[in-house]
């Protein structure tokens, strides 16, 4: 029987807690590590539709990239948003635990995935962690594209990977590109680690309207895919590798859930 301190124990050696950013959650947050997990659904956030999917397929555990819950809180009540899923969680006995910016500096994280994904090659850190001497993990990468492309057609790759219809783009379509840097989520402020790297081009998931400024002012090509695009892609490859790691249980990406943002 795999329990959920197992689990627990297999992310944190996937992702190590030691990774995260200080002002993080990381971890098993809510759950018992004692109890069985033969159902283990991830998901990018905790939402009443995953809560709902969760309770309905009896999920033992849910493995979510953005933490529940984030900050700390003094009371658990119905009465909050967050406050009302986690007591729904934990009367039907469901665990979480959260990796997030720990799985998105590891080795295999979201960001090694990402780059892989649009195609770069001799791949670095944009910042390393003083805390690992792994040179494969760090916070965001930078590499370079195996030719020159312009940045229409890097638009239309990252489209075509992450399985979006539309991108918003700093920059001429014709710009052409050969060193671009990446990192998941909303991380314009590693924009400028991009460009001491000698990045042409920036990919993020979201930014500032005054970030978009200041990379047209600074001549970096800036490509945002979206905050759910750039990291649910993650979350999808993270239920094979729990698959695969405990075959005895079933593990999956939540189907219910979705990107809250639409373009009209």
């Amino acid at each position: 029987m795999t329990t959920i301190g197992e689990v627990a124990q297999f992310l944190e050696t996937f992702a190590p807690s030691a990774l995260a950013a200080e002002w993080d959650n990381v971890g098993l947050l809510l759950g018992d590590r004692a109890r069985p997990a033969a159902q283990v659904m991830t998901c990018l956030t905790v939402t009443p539709a995953v809560v709902e999917e969760a309770l309905a397929e009896r999920v033992d555990l849910i493995v979510a990239h953005h933490p529940l819950p984030f900050r700390p809180v003094k009371s658990i009540t119905a009465d909050s948003y967050s406050g009302g899923l986690l007591w729904k969680l934990a009367s039907a006995g469901v665990s979480v635990y959260s990796p997030h910016t720990a799985f998105d500096s590891a080795a295999d994280g979201i960001n090694r995935r990402l780059a892989d994904g649009l195609g770069l090659v001799d791949l670095q850190p944009l910042e390393p962690i003083a805390a690992s001497s792994d040179p494969r993990v760090g916070v965001g990468r930078h590499g370079r594209l195996p030719r020159p492309t312009s940045l229409r057609d890097f638009t239309s790759l990252a489209k075509q990977f992450l399985r979006i219809d539309a991108i918003d783009v700093v920059g001429a379509d014709t710009r052409m590109l050969k060193h671009v840097g990446i990192a998941c989520g909303s991380a314009g402020e590693l924009m400028n680690a991009a460009i001491d790297a000698g990045c042409d081009a920036f990919v993020t998931g979201e930014a500032r309207f005054h970030t978009a400024v200041e990379a047209d002012a600074l001549g970096i090509a800036l490509v945002l895919v979206g905050h759910y695009a750039g990291e649910r892609f993650g979350v999808e490859h993270l239920a094979g590798i729990v698959g695969s790691a405990f075959p005895h249980l079933t593990a999956w990406a939540a189907r219910r859930e979705s990107d809250p943002l639409r373009r009209v």
